[in-house]
């Protein structure tokens, strides 16, 4: 199938916003990723650069302070590794050898991991992990770890068993099916609990199981999720992925790349209406809340008109195959997931 080159129709009804320390939280960003190990070769850092991880955390989340908006960063810059890792390199295909590592990450966020010169030798996504984590934690009350740490297993499991058993089986999972599972292989989830990190507010339970709260926010991780895949199709594609919603429209209703990225972006606009109208209500439903529930359903906001201004900037979705810095030999670094033995 021929790509596609037209860009995409996709509007926001949300105002952009970028956060004033961008710049200090790139400069910040390069020196974490090198010194935590999680890039140093220089095809990586190439890769890594042209993706522009600290603009787009400072045009997801524009109100948090300078701190918190570099632990937005690293935070970004660990979930785009490792999903990396899981859609370019074997780990994506091996899911009993990604079992045990996310085994080994699961244990870090439980408090049970070590990452100390008395502990075994962790993978540098383990092990930088670790320190994420140790940074974050005390910030949030215990329902929110439960949350987080619940959301993140259930990202990487996803990745792990259900994308990886697709593509060694060669299964295309049906439309229903993989808006269900997208949500969690996009991490967005785990995006979205960080909310409550970067503007130091905190959500009860109550109001993150209520069924407004939860329309406003699967809504919300939709559009994000479903923006995502209109942009990232043309890369995807090049390395054979059924796993982007525009490609599996056109599969499963016999419509070509224009039609189905067309659908896609009709049904993204029908989301963002969706998101409105529950936002109304979650507000309304817990009129006790609103000090932390605005600040919440704004970052929403921000989420989803930030992640498209990211995705028709970064470089990360133009790059051809043909390019050098963009083959997976050349920018997956070994010893990410696993340790040499």
């Amino acid at each position: 199938m021929a790509i596609d080159t037209d860009g995409p129709d996709i509007r926001s009804p949300f105002p952009q916003r970028i956060n004033p320390h961008a710049e200090k939280t790139r400069i910040q960003l390069a020196e974490w990723v090198r010194s935590t190990g999680l890039v140093h070769r220089e095809a990586a850092r190439e890769r890594f650069d042209r993706a522009d991880f600290g603009w787009f955390a400072a045009a997801v989340y524009p109100t948090a302070d300078a701190p918190q908006l570099d632990l937005m960063a690293e935070w970004f810059a660990w979930l785009f590794l490792v999903d990396d890792q899981l859609d370019d390199g074997r780990f994506g295909r091996s899911p009993n050898r990604m079992r045990e590592t996310v085994n080994q990450m699961r244990a870090v966020l439980e408090g049970h991991g070590r990452c100390d010169a008395a502990g075994p030798v962790l993978p540098t996504a383990v092990a930088s992990l670790a320190d994420l984590w140790e940074r974050t934690a005390p910030q949030a009350a215990p329902e929110w770890h439960r949350r987080f740490v619940r959301h993140l297993e259930e990202c990487l499991r996803t990745a792990a068993v259900w994308e990886a058993g697709n593509r060694i089986s060669g299964t295309v999972p049906s439309e229903e099916t993989y808006i269900a599972n997208r949500r969690h292989t996009g991490a967005i989830y785990v995006c979205m609990d960080l909310i409550e990190i970067a503007e130091r507010i905190s959500l009860p339970d109550a109001v993150h199981t209520s069924p407004e709260f939860t329309s406003a926010l699967d809504a919300a991780c939709n559009v994000v999720c479903w923006t995502n895949d209109v942009f990232s199709l043309a890369k995807e594609r090049s390395r054979g992925e059924v796993h982007n919603l525009v490609h599996l429209v056109g599969h499963h209703r016999g419509l070509d790349q224009r039609a189905a990225r067309d659908h896609v972006c009709t049904v993204i606009a029908a989301e963002t209406d969706l998101f409105l109208v529950a936002e109304a209500k979650v507000l309304t439903a817990f009129p006790d809340q609103t000090a932390d529930l605005v600040p919440y359903t704004a970052g929403m906001r921000t989420w989803m008109r930030g992640n498209l201004d990211w995705s028709r900037r970064t470089k990360r979705y133009h790059s051809t195959a043909d390019d050098g810095v963009d083959r997976p030999e050349e920018y997956l670094e070994a010893q990410l997931m696993e340790v040499e033995r």
